[in-house]
């Protein structure tokens, strides 16, 4: 059974940045996709960017040059860098590990961009 646990959101000024981390349980970890997502209030739940167990990325266009995706396997943690922050950035940021036809979502971190 895979866990993740996101930490690291909070409360953060525009313009700020934030990192998040992902750590997972489990030993699929190194061959997984591993993702994020977020949904705003009233908002479905977009993706954010992606990261194969290769180390390819893929990052949304509205965060492209903002955000970058990595992964240390040695950890078994993903990470989300976020800088030039947004009030439209605001939402609940999820973690998803993705390996053939199984998901696994984490809990959930709240990211709040305000003044």
């Amino acid at each position: 059974q895979v866990q993740l646990v996101e930490s690291g959101g909070g409360l953060v000024q525009p313009g700020g940045s934030l990192r998040l981390s992902c750590a997972a349980s489990g030993s699929i970890f190194n061959v997984a996709t591993m993702g994020w997502y977020r949904q705003a209030p009233g908002n479905q739940r977009e993706l954010v960017a992606t990261i194969t167990g290769g180390g390819g990325t893929n990052v949304a266009d509205s965060m492209k040059g903002r955000f970058t995706i990595s992964r240390d396997n040695a950890k078994n943690t993903a990470y989300l860098e976020m800088n030039s922050l947004k009030p439209e950035d605001t939402a609940v940021y999820y973690c998803n590990l993705h390996m053939g036809y199984a998901d696994y979502w984490g809990q959930g971190t709240q990211v709040t961009v305000s003044s």
